[in-house]
């Protein structure tokens, strides 16, 4: 009797969705003995990992099929199917097609279809029909959005991932309908580009509009949360829901990289320091208790110690919590690969000091909950998540998946206590 289908995620969110849709379509087929490797491409290093497991996982399983697919499958597949451990490739596409998985159970099929099967991403014109009702244990993440129509100089994404595409209202709605019926009380919107959601639907609805309907159409939904926006994108709607929506969670995770605006423009971000201080500034008044998480990338080309610092002092300017360092690696095929680099030391030591400014915000947003009482989001018999996204470590267990009214009573490290 085969085993069932081993899974390693490694990247982002819509990564991890994505895995939760192949074990369904694997199982549907009837698959065993077999890995699947999901990669990421969103840097140097995600890559270097990815054949680290590739490996790992061959030791491992060494009669297994071993099939690689995600984001630095889809730009690089000539680096994995040349790795002796790898026995197929699948693009991004192809991974969310049914018929992928039932030609790899027809064993004499095998042998005829090719090892690498990876179309071009920028052709794709819908998003993947294969939606699942409740990836995670306790909170439910919907796949709104896939794609990217920018090109920041850095970025490879946009070859792993395609052109923007939507997921319409009507069926993210419908979704999360069921998932409340089965009894989600958060939900979480992702994408990679969240805020160009709409832009190729009739009428080219914006997020805010989507954020509003949902809250509307789902009154049982307790909880809506949104992944990561660009904030020069957020729309007017957007705002009004961050402002008048309590369901709507305060607390949101910004893609800003950079707070120098000469970097931002070789970056070719569109917005400059000013855009991004104003936006937190602007939320923070329609919402007073709103935390901010941000991506921030140490050591772009050119970047200088006085660029670098202007970065490093937007951390407090915007009044950032949660961060996202990424010491910035080349990515082959990217404008920025070709511009003059930043050593690697100077890069390594940027980073550290923008993780500890980081830290240092974490602490002082802990401190500020002491005494303060929070509907926490049980993740586990002990531990939850208030609205901020801070975890909550509980003296008592809790019933998992239920919202609970804490009193925050002291901090264990990076936790509160209650």
């Amino acid at each position: 009797m085969s085993n069932p289908p081993i899974f390693a995620t490694l990247g982002c969110r819509l990564n991890a969705y994505e895995t939760e849709a192949m074990k369904e379509l694997s199982q549907a087929a009837g698959l065993g003995d077999m890995v699947v490797v999901n990669t990421c491409a969103v840097t140097a290093e995600a890559v270097r990992k990815a054949k680290q497991e590739i490996r790992r996982l061959r030791r491992d399983n060494p009669d297994a099929t071993l099939v690689v697919t995600g984001c630095a499958a889809q730009t690089e597949p000539e680096t994995f199917a040349a790795m002796p451990e790898v026995s197929r490739v699948i693009g991004n596409v192809e991974k969310m097609q049914a018929g992928t998985w039932t030609a790899m159970a027809t064993p004499d099929l095998i042998g005829e279809t090719e090892k690498v099967q990876v179309d071009d991403i920028m052709s794709v014109k819908e998003t993947a029909g294969h939606l699942i009702d409740g990836f995670g244990r306790h909170r439910a993440y919907v796949q709104v959005q896939n794609g990217c129509d920018h090109r920041c100089t850095f970025c490879i994404i946009p070859y792993g991932r395609g052109n923007s595409r939507s997921v319409p209202a009507g069926v993210v709605v419908e979704q999360i309908k069921r998932l409340v019926d089965r009894g989600f009380n958060e939900v979480v919107l992702t994408g990679v580009d969240l805020t160009s959601w709409g832009a190729d639907l009739p009428a080219q609805p914006k997020l805010g509009d989507l954020v509003m309907r949902i809250l509307k159409l789902v009154p049982d939904l307790a909880r809506l949360r949104i992944s990561s926006i660009d904030s020069i994108e957020a729309d007017e709607m957007l705002m009004q829901a961050i402002a008048t929506e309590p369901r709507l969670m305060p607390h949101l995770h910004l893609s800003l990289q950079a707070g120098d605006d000469m970097i931002l423009k070789r970056m070719k971000r569109r917005h400059l320091r000013d855009d991004a201080i104003a936006f937190c500034e602007e939320a923070r008044k329609l919402r007073p208790d709103i935390a901010f998480g941000a991506d921030i990338i140490a050591g772009f080309p050119t970047e200088t110690e006085q660029m670098f610092e202007n970065s490093l002092r937007l951390v407090q300017d915007c009044g950032l919590t949660w961060l996202h360092v990424f010491p910035y690696s080349p990515r082959k095929g990217t404008p920025a690969a070709r511009m003059p680099q930043v050593p690697g030391p100077a890069i390594r030591e940027r980073a550290a000091r923008l993780r500890a400014a980081g830290e240092a915000q974490v602490t002082a947003h802990l401190a500020a909950q002491l005494g303060q009482s929070h509907a926490v989001l049980m993740e586990g018999p002990r531990l939850g998540r208030t609205p901020q996204f801070a975890e909550v470590e509980f003296a008592a267990d809790q019933p998992e998946g239920r919202i609970v009214t804490a009193a925050i009573t002291g901090i264990n490290g990076q936790r509160l206590t209650a």
